[in-house]
């Protein structure tokens, strides 16, 4: 007798490790169970993804969905609708919330309030801070725990660990890989009369590349010195970039699609709609991430989804809140440089799943193999479609790409063999469950 399965996705192009392909792939028990030729009879369920690619399930390692606290500008159910509305079947979550999420009362909150009420798997990055440093080889290992993340210079939140003390007190005693926002807070102070009220202009001149520089340096010089492995997010300057060859033993990279796509002439026509941390900069620094990315430098893609309400946005600068959306438009606007051909959709799919499930040691993620789970990212790389605003799930409702056209598009979101997201619409109730990880210390 045949083998039978719950779902077979029919006539796909197929993109794994062994490259792309014509293949169907068969899904039992929320696994793929096959890659090959199957029959429509064997299955209760069957896609037809004719003219469409079938990518590994998109890991988006770096988002704030706000909650709890800050729930009117996000929340895990309204994040997580975004993400799979955008192609993404995995997220991490960061710790910048109220309560933080800084011991194991609060990660385990968060799992509570993700389970089963968000679209897509989750884990939560626990921030680190001199507080619970004693705790941090407990709580890195925890069920649902991305690792440890510490705010070198301020942003949204009250996290920070500015001096090197305290940063060589938590490298000390992590073992995972360590997530860090790299700015020098102590120049950041220093500079803060470079900003100028009403223009945001300035606002790449306050966290200029010098801050950026200066804290990666640090960082790189306490992580050689406690022998720990670090991850650089939102990496945003030339001179990180060159300054980072030399050190790819230690640090791995996170960039955006905001830093590789919007140059400061954003400024002039989104205003405070582009503000960042680190910031959106001279076309020179986009220019060499692009070179970074090309040479294979830089090693995942991270959105740094971090939503407010357009009425918060719009207060003047520097009263305005630095974030924007991304975790919906993650995926399309990559395609778009996939079909322009600024990178291959290998490099792409290793950027955004097989890297990501590398760097932070993943279960059964970031590929298309049998006993991986069936987490799918299924696109038509032909499609031209336009952002919109009115297309955003998110609770704030705009992305800084409204009216841009790109080709490249999510068609659907497959988690665990459970088809979320198809054709925009949500075809599932939520099933989130937590990532796990290999480094936990139970699954």
């Amino acid at each position: 007798m045949s083998d039978t399965y719950d779902l077979i996705l029919k006539g796909a192009v197929v993109v794994n490790q062994d490259g792309e392909g014509l293949r169907d792939v068969a899904v039992r028990n929320g696994r793929i169970a096959g890659i090959g030729t199957f029959d429509s009879a064997q299955a209760g369920e069957t896609i037809d993804c004719t003219g469409l690619h079938v990518l590994p399930g998109v890991m988006d390692t770096q988002v704030h969905f706000r909650e709890p606290g800050l729930d009117h500008k996000e929340d895990l159910e309204s994040g997580s609708r975004a993400a799979v509305m955008g192609g993404v079947t995995s997220v991490f979550e960061m710790p910048n919330t109220n309560p933080l999420t800084t011991n194991e009362s609060a990660l385990a909150d968060k799992v509570s309030r993700a389970f089963h009420r968000m679209h897509c798997d989750f884990a939560f990055w626990v921030g680190g801070t001199r507080e619970n440093v004693k705790d941090i080889p407990d709580l890195e290992r925890l069920p649902a725990a991305a690792g440890i993340k510490v705010f070198m210079g301020s942003s949204t939140g009250d996290l920070l660990v500015e001096d090197d003390d305290g940063v060589r007190d938590i490298l000390s005693v992590t073992r995972r890989r360590a997530a860090f926002h790299s700015e020098d807070e102590f120049r950041l102070r220093e500079r803060q009369g470079e900003r100028v009220e009403g223009d945001p202009r300035s606002h790449p001149v306050w966290r200029d590349e010098i801050a950026a520089l200066r804290c990666t340096q640090r960082l790189v010089g306490i992580a050689r010195e406690t022998g720990a492995k670090i991850h650089i997010l939102h990496l945003s300057t030339a001179e990180e970039v060159d300054y980072l060859i030399d050190h790819k033993d230690v640090a791995s990279i996170e960039v955006t699609p905001h830093h590789l796509t919007l140059t400061d002439e954003a400024y002039q026509r989104l205003g405070t709609l582009v503000q960042m941390n680190p910031p959106v900069r001279a076309a020179r620094h986009s220019e060499r991430l692009w070179w970074g990315l090309q040479q294979g430098i830089l090693d995942i893609f991270g959105s740094d989804h971090a939503p407010h309400l357009l009425e918060e946005k719009q207060k003047t600068y520097p009263a305005s809140p630095s974030g924007m959306t991304g975790v919906q438009t993650l995926v399309p606007i990559m395609l778009d440089h996939v079909n322009a051909g600024r990178l291959s959709l290998a490099r792409f799919v290793d950027m955004t799943s097989a890297g990501p499930a590398r760097l932070f040691q993943t279960s059964r993620k970031g590929r298309i193999a049998v006993g991986y789970d069936a987490d799918f990212t299924v696109v038509d790389l032909k499609r031209t479609e336009t952002i919109r605003n009115d297309w955003i799930a998110s609770k704030c409702g705009w992305t800084p790409y409204d009216g841009k056209s790109v080709t490249g598009w999510p068609v659907g979101t497959i988690v665990r063999g459970q088809r979320v997201m198809w054709e925009g619409e949500l075809s599932t109730p939520s099933r989130g469950e937590a990532v796990v990880f290999q480094d936990g210390l139970k699954s």
